[in-house]
């Protein structure tokens, strides 16, 4: 009974994730690594860099079709106006699951202070973009005519659009974002489950610094909802920044906590666990180039595998102007 048991945690796990793997680009800490672009439109353009960012993500080290997730992408300012693009190119991969997405972002920043060297700037960003979805059924095993599953490799293109808004006020930034604001079919049977992807984001955050000093801190929060499922989570973040002669060194840790959890059965009583994750995150800016390097530690009684996910991030910033704002602000500045 108790392999039974973890056999029940482990398949309402997989279906969590095939139902992830229907929702566009995964959201796990990367925006973290200088990434905040991945998550919020409203970011694109917005750094006084333009960039390029390559993310590879690996879980579950040594298991067969274990997930996998890369990404592409690149954003910046048109010339010397206020307006930007951006572009997002990503694979995803889950066992018999995986989609391939392609965004387009168009956003638009306005300066509310009095001159550049107080940083008080709303910002609105737009991406739409296609995403590929497949399943590969051709391998399933089953006795008989079954109407869940087909036996070939199913495929559905879904255009999508991603819409928020981002504010940056001297050290002060908020950004909100709705993602998936359209409704499509999927591959998946259950229409409800995989018509509205829509998912909600909030990141609120604050860098603080002693005048003079080459250390900073970043608190932040990021609160994620699921329209349809009704699903929340929240992450608490926590970077810490030294300003050196090549560039900056900085690290931080994250903690994502699910309000909802799942009922599983062990020794006769039944238990609830929520999803809970600890990310280390370190990283180096070297002049115009970035590194960074993320573990998640899922900190379950019940999972799938003790290995963690490995996140590699490599960046790039050019066509680089001064820093125009007087502010301990790194996603800017």
């Amino acid at each position: 009974m108790k392999l039974m048991n973890v056999f029940m945690v482990a398949v309402g796990v997989m279906c969590a994730n095939i139902v992830n793997s229907q929702e566009g680009l995964p959201i796990y800490t990367d925006y973290l690594t200088d990434n905040y672009y991945l998550i919020h439109p409203s970011m694109a353009g917005a750094a006084n860099c333009a960039k390029v960012r390559l993310t590879a993500r690996q879980q579950w080290f040594g298991h067969e079709d274990a997930p996998q997730l890369l990404t592409l992408s690149m954003n910046g300012r048109i010339g010397d106006s206020q307006s930007a693009i951006g572009g997002i190119l990503y694979t995803d991969k889950n066992g018999y699951h995986s989609q391939t997405g392609a965004y387009a972002t168009y956003a638009h920043h306005l300066m509310f202070s009095r001159s550049e060297t107080d940083l008080n700037m709303l910002s609105f960003g737009l991406s739409a973009g296609f995403i590929q979805y497949k399943l590969d059924e051709t391998s399933f095993l089953f006795d008989g005519p079954d109407p869940i599953i087909d036996g070939f490799v199913q495929n559905e293109t879904n255009f999508n659009i991603d819409l928020g808004f981002s504010y940056h006020f001297l050290d002060f930034y908020a950004h909100a974002t709705i993602k998936n604001v359209l409704e499509n079919s999927g591959i998946n049977k259950d229409v409800n489950i995989t018509s509205n992807l829509r998912r909600y984001l909030l990141s609120v955050g604050n860098v603080f610094s002693k005048y003079g000093s080459e250390w900073s801190y970043e608190p932040s929060v990021m609160f994620q909802y699921r329209d349809e499922t009704k699903e929340a989570s929240i992450d608490v973040n926590a970077k810490v920044y030294k300003q050196v002669e090549f560039g900056k060194i900085w690290g931080g840790l994250s903690y994502r906590n699910s309000f909802d959890g799942a009922e599983y059965t062990q020794s006769g009583s039944v238990n609830t666990q929520r999803l809970q994750q600890i990310t280390p995150i370190l990283g180096v800016n070297y002049n115009e180039f970035m590194f960074a390097y993320n573990y998640t530690y899922q900190n379950n009684s019940v999972v799938f595998a003790n290995g963690g996910f490995h996140q590699l991030t490599l960046g790039y910033n050019f066509n680089c102007k001064r820093e125009r704002y007087d502010c301990n602000c790194p996603a800017v500045n």
